[in-house]
């Protein structure tokens, strides 16, 4: 029981830096562009993008990983349920 609490609760804790992250990246790229006056922001922004896809990448594999665990424990026991009851 405590292994399923414990994966949910860094679910939520991955979720939550995602958001963060996100949300501290654009603030920077608005202090960064406020800061270059009229010069162009597209080859930062590019490399932000594509910081960016790799952060969200390696979130989603993560959160796939922690599904499909929490998957597979519930069909175990699903399954020892299943014959204490003799079904």
């Amino acid at each position: 029981m405590r292994v399923v609490r414990g994966r949910r609760r860094y679910s939520a804790e991955l979720l939550t830096a995602a958001i963060v992250g996100a949300a501290v990246g654009a603030g920077l790229v608005y202090l960064m562009s406020e800061r270059r006056g009229g010069r162009s922001l597209q080859p930062m922004v590019r490399r932000l993008r594509r910081n960016l896809a790799d952060y969200v990448g390696s979130a989603r594999e993560a959160i796939d990983d922690a599904v499909s665990s929490e998957l597979k424990d519930l069909r175990r026991s699903i399954r020892r349920q299943r014959k204490r009851f003799g079904v």
